[in-house]
């Protein structure tokens, strides 16, 4: 183990990202009465640039009027390559209430993209005197972003949580797709005559978990875009959960309690994780390193493993 102990990630429920666009405000109460854990209010891709200025306003409105209850309240800011993304950031933290837990960057290809957010954001928060410190999340999207997605993990302390975009991400990377996340129908392999489809996405998810967990960030799985299939969301959503993402974004209602259902850990899953927990604190007692459980080896190791599924069911249930 190195010296540096890695810091944990932030204890809040974030199985489900539900996404709607700041223009069309009619649904905003739908959105706080649903299942999912953080609520993405969206200035970016989903608003025409037309509506940019209504919708901010909106949100805004919205902030303080809407019953969020105890979700993580969200804003998906425009890309710092566009020029809305300054009057995004001073809009919101200069006229919305305290109300607001985060901002979301898109697109984000290094670190200086996160500098350059934040001391916007600390600069405000410093002139109007804000008592809430806004959080960041960020969606790696491009072929920089990958690249330096650990410097990027690194960023500032702002930082919580971290997503994958695919659909931008597969542009960028110049990906022969339209699909949006799941398999994909050219990507696979042939043994004896059958065709075998391998995860396209599998490689810069592991990167993006590996960076997060480095420097205590959330993981998170982006986008499906087929809101049709359940089979394929859940599918991709069970890769996600196994690599260690915590959770995945809805851009349909439909999709957050499939969301749900994969990220929460199922009752036979945490009472194994119990079990294994008291297998070892029996072990500990014996003077033992290991112990058999289940006809397999279990160890010190294995308390680690069993402790992250019982206290994120713990979380959950809280």
């Amino acid at each position: 183990m190195s010296f540096r102990i890695q810091p944990a990630a932030p204890a809040r429920p974030n199985r489900c990202q539900l996404f709607g666009p700041g223009s069309r405000p009619a649904i905003f109460e739908k959105m706080a009465a649903s299942a999912a854990d953080v609520i993405n209010l969206d200035l970016e891709d989903s608003v025409a640039p037309s509506d940019k200025d209504s919708a901010r306003a909106n949100i805004i409105q919205a902030i303080g009027d809407v019953d969020w209850g105890t979700k993580t309240l969200s804003v998906r800011i425009n890309g710092l390559d566009t020029p809305y993304w300054y009057k995004d950031v001073v809009d919101l933290l200069e006229q919305a209430p305290e109300r607001l837990d985060q901002i979301m960057i898109p697109k984000v290809g290094c670190a200086a993209d996160i500098y350059a957010v934040d001391a916007l954001v600390s600069a405000i928060e410093a002139a109007k005197g804000r008592t809430k410190r806004i959080a960041f999340e960020v969606i790696i999207e491009s072929a920089a972003g990958i690249a330096h997605v650990e410097e990027i993990a690194a960023a500032s302390s702002r930082l919580e949580a971290l997503s994958l975009g695919a659909a931008d991400f597969a542009a960028s990377m110049g990906m022969a797709t339209t699909g949006i996340g799941g398999t994909q129908e050219n990507y696979y392999m042939i043994r004896e005559g059958e065709k075998h489809w391998s995860d396209p996405w599998h490689w810069a998810q592991a990167a993006i978990v590996a960076a997060c967990r480095t420097h205590g960030v959330l993981p998170v799985d982006g986008p499906f875009g087929d809101f049709s299939d359940d089979e394929g969301y859940r599918a991709q959503a069970l890769r996600s959960a196994t690599l260690g993402m915590v959770g995945k974004w809805a851009i349909h209602p439909k999709q957050i309690a499939l969301a749900n259902e994969v990220f929460t850990p199922s009752e036979d899953a945490v009472t194994e994780a119990r079990e294994i927990l008291a297998a070892m604190e029996t072990a500990k007692a014996n003077g033992e390193g290991a112990t058999v459980y289940k006809g397999r080896l279990v160890d010190i190791a294995s308390i680690k493993q069993a402790e992250v599924i019982v206290k994120q069911s713990e979380m959950i249930a809280g």
